[in-house]
């Protein structure tokens, strides 16, 4: 539309230019005009292509930081995955230190001097009095009762002396299940019997292990020959 109007001010001006003085001083100043707003014209094009230009490097930029973004995301993503692994490493490793460190060992006699234990009328806990060694603490020479610290083997052992007018009869429980025995009859012909029992058992935190003499049966209380003992063998 602004070229036919710059041609037809042209024409006009071709025409009449010659003959008409006031055309002559009218139509230059409109084609001037019209010369001076296609200019303008062609200068907002020309910002308007250039705002365009920019317009569609600003989405580029923003899609590469956009980009930019997930890709630093990702990266935390990873860094975090492994602090976290590295912290789960490192509680492993200490923990299995810990297990390392984890010593209980005991040993210990029912040091009741010259006398007889029983026989009772009832099933009784032989309370061991004399303790031998009881390294980590779990064995309480107040109930006879050792408890375990930590999950794990533990490897017992019990063995006693008796006399022989009565039977002896001596359970080793874990909680309230007997696990190990050891018995020994009433005998004319043998001044002195000996027993024994030993086994693993696998214990959780808390478990409690014991020896009972049941009813009717008696052990020696002098030296240390009534014993029971236990230690850690591995810990779970």
């Amino acid at each position: 539309m602004l070229w036919f109007l710059l041609l037809f001010c042209g024409l006009s001006l071709a025409q009449e230019g010659a003959n008409d003085p006031e055309t002559q001083s009218c139509f230059p100043d409109m084609c001037n005009l019209l010369k001076e707003f296609g200019a303008m014209s062609e200068k907002i094009r020309s910002l308007e292509t250039r705002l365009q230009n920019s317009e569609t490097r600003l989405k580029v930029s923003e899609t590469k930081l956009q980009n930019s973004e997930t890709r630093l995301q990702v990266s935390e993503t990873k860094l975090q995955n492994s602090e976290t692994r590295l912290q789960n490493s490192e509680s492993e490793i200490l923990e299995l230190k810990n297990k390392e460190r984890t010593k209980v060992i005991f040993s210990t006699a029912v040091g009741e001097g010259s006398k007889h234990i029983g026989p009772f009328t009832t099933d009784t806990t032989l309370i061991y009095k004399t303790v031998i060694t009881n390294i980590g603490n779990a064995y309480n020479a107040a109930t006879g009762i050792f408890t375990a610290p930590v999950a794990g083997v533990y490897y017992f052992i019990i063995f006693f002396q008796a006399g022989w007018k009565h039977k002896t009869s001596l359970h080793l429980y874990k909680n309230s299940e007997v696990k190990l025995s050891t018995f020994d009859e009433d005998t004319v012909t043998n001044r002195t019997d000996n027993g024994g029992n030993a086994g693993y058992l696998h214990l959780q935190q808390g478990d409690q292990v014991y020896v009972r003499l049941f009813k009717n049966s008696h052990v020696w209380g002098n030296g240390g020959y009534t014993t029971f003992s236990g230690s850690l063998v591995t810990q779970m």
